[in-house]
């Protein structure tokens, strides 16, 4: 039985070293109740930085988990390493001169080509995304549809970490989403109105409402946004 089970607290592994912290903390947090000082890997705490990308194993499961330990809670028997950084290959280019056909892909990211089908990127993926499909729709050069598909991407690397054929999806999707932001997708007409309205102040009170909104009043705000087709 868990000595700790009538306490509150659970037990988890940090780098290999025990601890015992309260069961409601994320991992972010229980690192800093044990004593660790982070400065590194912690970005925004809310789960959408993508900086704190961690792994960890449940004592008696063989199974690999990947998740953001900023949102993540703790529990018994956990045992964790953070990937605060992973080097994904970034591509120079310039998006006013870019080819946006298929062929910018095979020029910039050829590995995407070797692809194994393995999925192991999807099973990793921090956000629950269908990595393997937009890299697949980036192979096809369709980069609407990998933009669409990539969209909550916070590029954390978990997924690389994880390919065998080396390729950097979330450097892959991020092209896929300024070719399509940029040559794709029609222009707003209204945009230019409102970015001259939002400089005039016209939004001042609104967007101070905002700095003082609860973490689920912008939750309801962002998911029950009026989407422009």
């Amino acid at each position: 039985m868990n000595d700790n089970a009538n306490n509150g607290k659970v037990n988890i592994y940090l780098f290999g070293k025990k601890y015992s912290v309260p069961s409601e903390l994320t991992i972010m947090t229980a690192m800093e109740y044990a004593g660790y000082s982070l400065v590194r890997g912690c970005g925004c705490r809310n789960g959408f930085c993508g900086a704190c990308a961690s792994i960890y194993r449940i004592e008696g499961d063989r199974e690999l988990k990947f998740c953001l330990a900023c949102q993540t809670q703790v529990r018994e028997g956990m045992y964790v390493a953070t990937l605060p950084f992973f080097p994904l290959v970034k591509k120079v280019y310039d998006i006013e001169k870019i080819n946006t056909s298929a062929q910018i892909m095979m020029q910039l990211y050829p590995e995407i080509y070797k692809c194994i089908g393995c999925n192991a990127c999807t099973k990793s993926c921090t956000q629950k995304l269908n990595v393997m499909q937009y890299i697949a729709y980036a192979q096809r050069g369709d980069f609407k549809k990998c933009a669409e598909e990539s969209f909550d991407c916070v590029m954390c690397g978990v997924c690389s970490s994880r390919c065998p054929a080396g390729i950097s999806h979330p450097q892959v999707a991020m092209l896929a989403r300024r070719i399509n932001g940029k040559y794709l997708t029609p222009e707003s007409e209204h945009l230019n109105i409102r970015a001259d309205e939002i400089s005039g102040g016209k939004f001042d009170e609104a967007m101070a409402a905002l700095m003082f909104a609860s973490d689920e009043e912008l939750k309801k705000l962002y998911n029950d946004r009026d989407i422009e087709a």
